[in-house]
């Protein structure tokens, strides 16, 4: 893959995660019966690093979960050595049942991703509300979903692929365009 151009630096993507964390308080008036649950791997980092935004911002901590969608992808693929799919699990610390879920990914590009973490989420139990926030939003659609908060919108071509990168993972804060 050859690498287009650097979207998103570290300062870039610090400042989209405060954004969106004053944008979550906003919208639901404080923090109160809210949890946010990222979806496996770079969701979870995501999720915490809003959680810790949002604690500064309001002075007390927001439950963060993380959730494994392994199960619920319409493209399911086969990981471990007797061809079952590699499940991590998910760790949601409180009940989500009648709470404000605020559903955490990197990127939206088809809906695909979200649509299985919606479903993992009702079999989890039946919240309030869910509501998803996203680092990127690259467009390209094909199930009716947008996300509530945005960091960034880049439109993309579907020759191109978006590559979000965290330190906790990564070694770098950094998005990127790179041709496919």
């Amino acid at each position: 893959m050859n690498q287009k151009a650097l979207v998103l630096d570290e300062q870039a993507i610090g400042r989209a995660l405060t954004r969106i964390a004053h944008q979550i308080i906003e919208k639901n008036k404080g923090i109160e019966e809210c949890i946010l649950v990222g979806i496996r791997t770079r969701g979870i980092y995501l999720a915490k690093r809003l959680a810790s935004r949002i604690e500064e911002i309001e002075g007390s901590p927001i439950p963060v979960g993380e959730i494994d969608i392994t199960l619920y992808r319409d493209d399911l693929s086969k990981k471990t050595e007797n061809q079952e799919p590699l499940v991590k699990g998910s760790d949601i610390p409180v009940s989500i049942s009648d709470k404000k879920v605020i559903l955490v990914d990197d990127v939206l590009y088809t809906g695909r991703t979200v649509r299985s973490g919606l479903d993992a989420l009702m079999d989890i139990g039946r919240p309030s509300a869910i509501q998803l926030a996203v680092l990127v939003d690259r467009g390209h659609r094909e199930l009716p979903i947008r996300a509530d908060y945005v960091g960034k919108n880049i439109p993309t071509s579907s020759e191109e692929k978006i590559v979000v990168e965290l330190v906790e993972v990564d070694q770098i804060d950094q998005v990127s365009i790179y041709d496919k």
